[in-house]
């Protein structure tokens, strides 16, 4: 009877110190290199809902233990990190893919591989399809396929049909092209497509091609400064007075857009609803949560949060949920993140299946101007 007693009071003992272990989740952001103009944010964001998180007692009274890792804009570098978090650190989960959809498509692999869930930070739609390649990755953004067809819903209700996607090299821009071509059958768009480096300073050749293609409407997808030089140089050969000038989510940022003065004062970008919560319309449902996160962030870092920092915010949010339902059995907890739904963040609604492993439908995106020093709504619905 004694060594029964010992025996169930060492087993109350682990179970004990079993609930107060940490959860370990792993982050991999580029807070240096060429995309540490969002990184930076990003991990401002997730930082801030760690710490409300743990603030609050955690997750089933297990504090967050946080592990973060610069990419440095590099995807070697961002595989070293990633195998540290799954070999070396045992992370729970990893969120955040290193705010470069080419990285985040490395990453996802690993995670498949080790059976750890994946939360991307990040936008192209191969980072989460097909879903049966992808069973334990998922996403805290819009696809680009919905982007694109919320895109066409604008180009119909103007009366726009020749369409050129002038996207970059990257995994983010390339991913773009091959959703394009898809959305383009389905919405009967005439489309032609032209690329350059990320690293590029002279896209006249690419520009002028489109000009006398006819096109209407130039789609640039990339989160690269060359953005900015897309916008000077289609000023300077008079495009901006022509054709409807689109950039993607991923260039919504008032960085870029002090950078292009008066070149992005006719310019349009598909974004998230962030950025303009305040001119949503009350009945919105994001627009409480947007203006809550806003003002926590002011309070913590003295600035305006951006998309960017409602991306990781909304993700480390969404990894709680999953974590809290499914607990330490991490098939319990990649089941839990497909019966999110309707999620209310600052993000958007949020809602996952087996079948659909991005949270966030077309009808979270708007198009934004840029206009007295900040976005504003230009088109709803």
């Amino acid at each position: 009877m004694t060594a029964l007693l010992g025996v169930a009071t060492a087993g109350l003992a682990n179970l004990r110190a079993s609930a107060a272990d940490p959860i370990r989740i792993g982050t991999i952001l580029s807070v240096s290199g060429p995309a540490a103009f969002l990184g930076q944010d990003m991990k401002d964001g997730a930082q801030l809902a760690v710490d409300e998180i743990n603030d609050a007692g955690g997750i089933g009274g297990r504090k967050i233990e946080w592990i973060f890792y610069d990419a440095q804009s590099q995807t070697q570098q961002a595989i070293a990190e990633a195998r540290r978090l799954l070999s070396n650190d045992g992370v729970e989960m990893i969120v955040g893919g290193g705010n470069m959809s080419g990285i985040a498509l490395a990453i996802a692999p690993m995670a498949e591989a080790a059976k750890v869930p994946f939360v991307s930070t990040e936008g192209a739609s191969a980072i989460v399809n097909p879903v049966a390649d992808h069973r334990w990755t998922f996403k805290s953004t819009v696809d680009d396929y919905l982007v694109l067809h919320r895109a066409a819903d604008y180009f119909d209700k103007k009366g726009l049909r020749k369409i050129a996607l002038l996207a970059d090299t990257s995994g983010f821009g390339q991913g773009a092209t091959e959703q394009l071509k898809i959305v383009a059958k389905e919405r009967n768009l005439d489309a032609v497509f032209e690329s350059f480096a990320p690293s590029d300073t002279d896209l006249v050749p690419q520009l002028s091609r489109i000009r006398d293609a006819g096109a209407q409407v130039i789609l640039c997808w990339t989160v690269t400064p060359a953005g900015v030089v897309f916008l000077k140089q289609a000023q300077q050969l008079g495009l901006d007075e022509k054709l409807t000038l689109i950039h993607s989510y991923g260039f919504v940022t008032g960085k870029y857009m002090e950078l292009a003065g008066s070149a992005a004062e006719k310019l349009l970008l598909l974004s998230q609803k962030f950025v303009v919560g305040d001119q949503l319309p009350d009945a919105d449902p994001v627009k409480p949560k947007i203006a809550a996160l806003t003002d926590s962030f002011k309070r913590r870092f003295n600035r305006t949060p951006n998309q960017f920092v409602a991306q990781t915010y909304d993700a480390v949010y969404l990894a709680k949920m999953a974590l809290s339902a499914g607990g330490s059995d991490r098939e319990k907890v990649r089941e839990a993140f497909e019966t999110i739904r309707d999620y209310k963040c600052a993000s958007g609604i949020f809602s996952f299946s087996p079948e659909h492993h991005s949270g966030l439908a077309k009808s979270n995106i708007v198009l934004v101007n840029w206009a007295n020093g900040r976005f504003n709504l230009a088109d709803y619905t």
